[in-house]
């Protein structure tokens, strides 16, 4: 399945309408992503179909002006990111079941302190080998490391989470030291630390940073 999915993205239009469809962070139907991406919707539908068969996309259906009943039309095929991830290694690696057994081992110990210590240590070191332009802009640092950030409201919202299932699986731990390593990664590119926060939502990242007027702008 990781193959066939990465295969999925080979072709750029039909990555164009992947990355579409990720950064809009709800269900879509063809019609936005023919707008969005610049194609015809009978293409753009080929390849959202081609990429929920890759496992790379989730399909529902819905009615998007909210009628139900009699004569309430057909409803809207829509798609969103799946969630569940994909990686190709060659060799095979286990790198979550070593992530998970350590994490394992940090709860165990007692070790959580230590843990978010290194965590913040890490973000900030992170910080200090990205250059991002302009500089002290979080959107563009967070977006540099794999976050995929967006503006809501104040608030700097993340729409992935790095840890995926291990942050599952060990959510107290890891989700405290995701948050000590975006405050390192804040603090090593001379943004305030204290901005971020944990304000978990059903979907995406744990984290949130309040923006500051100058960066809100």
């Amino acid at each position: 399945m990781s193959v066939e999915a990465l295969a999925a993205l080979h072709e750029p239009a039909r990555r164009a309408v992947y990355e579409f469809v990720c950064a809009q962070g709800v269900p879509v139907g063809r019609d936005a992503v023919a707008a969005g991406v610049g194609v015809g919707r009978t293409l753009a539908a080929f390849h959202l179909d081609k990429l929920a068969a890759a496992g790379l996309l989730e399909v529902s259906f819905a009615r998007r002006d909210g009628r139900t009943g009699p004569g309430a039309g057909r409803p809207a095929k829509l798609y969103r990111r799946a969630a569940g991830e994909h990686v190709v290694s060659v060799p095979p690696r286990e790198y979550r079941a070593l992530a998970e057994i350590l994490a394992t081992v940090v709860e165990e110990s007692g070790a959580d302190a230590v843990a978010v210590a290194v965590a913040r240590r890490y973000g900030a070191e992170r910080a200090a080998e990205r250059v991002t332009r302009p500089p002290g802009d979080p959107v563009a640092l967070m977006d540099e490391l794999g976050y995929e950030p967006f503006v809501d409201g104040a608030d700097l919202r993340l729409r992935n989470c790095p840890f995926g299932t291990v942050a599952a699986a060990f959510p107290p731990l890891v989700c405290g030291l995701n948050l000590a390593l975006v405050e390192g990664v804040l603090d090593g590119a001379g943004l305030p630390a204290g901005c971020a926060r944990l304000d978990p939502r059903p979907e995406g990242c744990c984290v949130a940073i309040r923006l500051s007027k100058n960066n809100a702008d």
